[in-house]
């Protein structure tokens, strides 16, 4: 008697939450026929604006992105923002209904087809530990055969020969992956044949590493790897306990060794704008080293009472990519802003990139950050994507396998999903090609040393081999 009553109950309930789906739905579809039919047509076919119908999602395929779009509405286009106008459940219900007639669900992973056409080349595309991983951050080579990546919950992984190591690497320093913490990039010495050096960007308190409310900074170290054992961990960067933050979020953090064999890393802003624009603070920064950790004297901030040394450029929301022109020598990098803004700039010792004195985005509940977007002594991006597209790793292209993507810059997006190839003339964009979209954000980008080129994806988590048929 008690199995039947359990039953009834639970049909009961399944009942209930079937008629409160439909009820949301034909709420969501009111809503709809209300607030978006005039310009988005009565059949989502569109009208004096695009068609909802579709495959391609430009500005976000998951439900948050649209969400937060109807919400806040889509910077330096016609769609408004009906947050002002609606209650939050009231998005939801028009967001799910817009989902629910959808021929194929927009949150679903496409399938990753085996051969790309772009501009220049037929890309063949080989998908690599797909479901044997867990959102890959940064990768690095050691050789043609053997790469390095870190996973953000706190581990370090290899590939060898196109195959993932079934064994991570133990003894790994603790991480805090809250919000967007957790390991980030990983990098190889210029000279590790001598040495062995390994280099690794992570979230880090010396508290408690459950404890949401525990003071944090990024952090950076150098270990060894032997018989999958990290060895002779060495700290480079870590800031004192006066200068760790609570709840931080926008951790950075990007490698780069330049033709000098200078360590560039980058710290975001920690949702701490302000902290940006002040030297005495970690936050929002782009930051030189040398390997072993000693800044070097001719950093701009080196010898300032009160400065953090490592200093190398200040106002950087958050540096996702960063590399180095193989031609010029300038060093390049990408920086997410907020709702709109994205930027990428060529860093200079001792410049100003503006954050959050300057900006061309808004906050993500839509309110102003600044009412500027130039200011004397203060940079200017090459370009601002606004829309943000939430730019994140750059690679410039030297590949002997890509000789007509010769010096064009490599940048991925997590939002909009995209991997684009950016064609530079004078330190300008003058082109830029959308190479694969709506496959997977796109986490980092990296040529092996024989010059294939392989691209970390999260959401889903993979990593693809690139070559050119």
């Amino acid at each position: 008697m008690t199995n039947v009553v359990k039953k009834i109950g639970i049909l009961i309930l399944i009942a209930a939450a079937s008629t409160t789906l439909l009820h949301a739905q034909d709420t969501g579809k009111e809503l709809y026929k209300t607030y978006c039919a005039g310009c988005h047509g009565a059949q989502l076919e569109g009208n004096s604006a695009a068609a909802l119908i579709k495959s391609e999602w430009k500005y976000g395929r998951s439900r948050g992105a649209m969400i937060q779009n109807v919400t806040y509405g889509i910077p330096d286009t016609e769609m408004s923002a009906f947050g002002n106008v609606l209650e939050e459940k009231d998005v939801e219900a028009v967001v799910d209904y817009i989902i629910s007639v959808q021929d194929t669900p927009p949150s679903e992973d496409r399938p990753i087809p085996s051969q790309v056409e772009t501009d220049l080349y037929t890309l063949q595309i080989e998908k690599m530990a797909e479901g044997e991983i867990e959102t890959p951050w940064g990768i690095t080579f050691i050789d043609e055969h053997h790469a390095l990546f870190t996973e953000r919950k706190g581990t370090i992984r290899q590939l060898v020969n196109g195959k993932l190591d079934p064994q991570p690497i133990k003894g790994v320093p603790p991480t805090q992956e809250l919000r967007t913490g957790g390991y980030m990039d990983i990098a190889v010495d210029p000279h590790y044949e001598d040495n062995g050096w390994v280099y690794l960007a992570f979230s880090y308190t010396p508290y408690d590493m459950e404890d949401d409310n525990a003071r944090a900074m990024t952090k950076i170290v150098r270990g060894r790897i032997q018989e999958h054992q990290w060895t002779d961990e060495q700290t480079l960067f870590e800031v004192p306990d006066s200068l760790l933050v609570r709840r931080g979020n926008r951790w950075g953090s990007r490698f780069l060794f330049d033709d000098k064999g200078y360590l560039y890393f980058s710290i975001g802003d920690m949702a701490r704008g302000e902290a940006s624009q002040d030297i005495g603070q970690a936050p929002g920064k782009v930051y030189r080293i040398h390997r072993d950790g000693t800044v070097p004297p001719d950093n701009p901030y080196a010898r300032q009472p009160g400065a953090l040394g490592a200093i190398f450029s200040i106002g950087n929301r958050n540096v996702q990519g960063i590399d180095q022109h193989p031609e010029t020598g300038d060093i390049w990098a990408t920086e997410h802003g907020p709702m709109g803004g994205d930027e990428l700039n060529i860093l200079k010792k001792g410049a100003n990139y503006g954050w959050p004195t300057i900006t061309y985005g808004v906050d993500y509940d839509g309110t102003v950050v600044s009412d500027k977007t130039h200011q004397p002594g203060m940079e200017q991006p090459v370009v601002q994507w606004t829309p943000s597209i939430a730019v994140c790793p750059a690679k410039f292209s030297d590949s002997p396998l890509f000789p007509e993507w010769e010096h064009n810059l490599l940048v991925g997006a997590l939002k909009f999903e995209e991997l684009r190839r950016l064609v530079i003339q004078n330190n300008d964009v003058v082109d830029q090609e959308i190479i694969l979209k709506d496959y997977g954000r796109v986490r980092d980008i990296e040529h092996s040393p024989n010059g294939v080129l392989y691209v970390l994806l999260n959401n889903p988590d993979m990593i693809l081999r690139i070559t050119p048929k």
